[in-house]
């Protein structure tokens, strides 16, 4: 008998919202785990009114949420809390992006949840972690990067600051928590039984630091990371060159110096005492950003430059914007940029599922549930009847909304 994929088999109680808990999941959801998602009274997980938006439906939380059981409760009461109690001991995994301490203010932390489930696997995922003088504050992506050494890269030299247009340390910690999740669950397959996952923002944005940390430590603090606008700091060339209508991306290390002095017209540059080794070609950078904008604009164009660079094996990419990313046929070809059809929204354009299986090279078609949707089916799965389940409803203990679109 096939099965649906990876995680097929796999069921998890779902109390994240906005962006890194729901991508961790997500993943998940796009490997074949069941996910249950729990959901704050009265309106639900804050993305529901973040654009894009058609008739009331958010595609922001269509986009994190497919393959969702979508239930909605009042978590500070103990009917929700009991509720919680009888689900936690049929799953596999818990996850949760609260701020530290409100799951226990909840009553369903994990020494709580632990001894319903000892088997459980619960994954906590916060900006600044569980422990730690930072710990207690509420943070969001750019708060994380601030304290990261992230934003503090990005911008020009004597400029301001900038922070990236995207969620980066969301996506990257949710993409954590799912390789730290499965991990625990290979784990207790080898009889090694339940445990705790601290995945924090912070964290995984300070390890994406690949040459600013062990560079500073290493030179005794002689490499000092900083912020150079549109070139690196430390390795050159390296940057962002302007072509005729926009800017490359141009890097040459190793033989790729060879292959793109050649290709400028400037073989004599490979000789060149001043451009040696990196050091030497760092501190002459503007010769070189010189010559090779020099060389753009003599060629016939953008798309001349680079299929000219690349055909010499140099490494070269326009700077997309995100429409022509979203049209570009690679990113079509792969699925990278993906179409979904949802009830209500209709045809949308989301980012594709990352993480391709030999066994299961087709994407599962799922859906983003509406609030509350499946409280009936997800308490009456746990022994509530639907006289006791619409008394919950009349205490305000479920919430729900009105379904629109045909039934899938």
């Amino acid at each position: 008998m096939s099965r649906l994929h990876v995680l097929e088999g796999v069921k998890v109680l779902d109390f994240t919202h906005v962006l890194a808990g729901p991508t961790c999941t997500r993943l998940m959801a796009e490997t074949g785990a069941e996910i249950i998602k729990v959901e704050a009274t009265p309106t639900g997980d804050m993305v529901r009114f973040m654009p894009s938006l058609k008739d009331g439906r958010s595609g922001y939380y269509i986009q994190q949420n497919r393959g969702k059981k979508a239930v909605c409760m009042n978590l500070r009461d103990p009917r929700a809390q009991e509720i919680i109690y009888k689900l936690v001991k049929d799953v596999d995994v818990v996850v949760e992006n609260f701020t530290p301490g409100v799951m226990k203010r909840l009553n369903i932390d994990y020494e709580t949840l632990k001894a319903i489930n000892p088997n459980l696997v619960m994954c906590s995922i916060s900006a600044f972690g569980q422990q730690g003088e930072l710990s207690s504050l509420p943070g969001f992506d750019y708060i994380a990067q601030a304290y990261a050494g992230v934003i503090d890269m990005i911008g020009e030299e004597d400029g301001p600051p900038y922070f990236p247009g995207l969620g980066m340390g969301d996506v990257s910690t949710g993409a954590h928590a799912y390789g730290a999740i499965t991990a625990a669950l290979f784990h207790r397959e080898k009889g090694g039984g339940g445990q705790y996952l601290d995945i924090a923002l912070l964290d995984c944005l300070f390890h994406c630091h690949e040459l600013n940390v062990q560079g500073y430590d290493g030179s005794k603090g002689e490499l000092v990371p900083h912020r150079s606008g549109a070139h690196h700091f430390a390795v050159a060339p390296l940057g962002l060159f302007k072509g005729k209508e926009k800017y490359l991306v141009i890097i040459a290390l190793g033989l790729q110096w060879d292959s793109l002095m050649k290709t400028i017209g400037k073989p004599e540059f490979i000789t060149d005492p001043r451009f040696a080794d990196n050091a030497g070609r760092v501190e002459h950078n503007a010769i070189l950003i010189d010559a090779i904008e020099s060389w753009l604009q003599t060629t016939e164009s953008d798309d001349e430059a680079v299929r000219v660079l690349q055909e010499n094996h140099v490494p070269v990419a326009p700077v997309l914007s995100v429409p022509e990313a979203m049209a570009h046929p690679h990113l079509i070809e792969r699925q990278t940029v993906r179409t979904v059809t949802d009830r209500s929204f209709g045809d949308l354009k989301v980012p594709g599922m990352p993480l391709r299986f030999s066994q299961y090279p087709e994407f599962l078609d799922l859906q983003a549930g509406f609030l509350g949707e499946h409280n009936g089916e997800v308490l009456s799965g746990v022994g509530y009847s639907e006289t006791e389940i619409q008394a919950l409803v009349d205490d305000g203990v479920l919430g729900n909304e009105p379904i629109v679109g045909n039934s899938h």
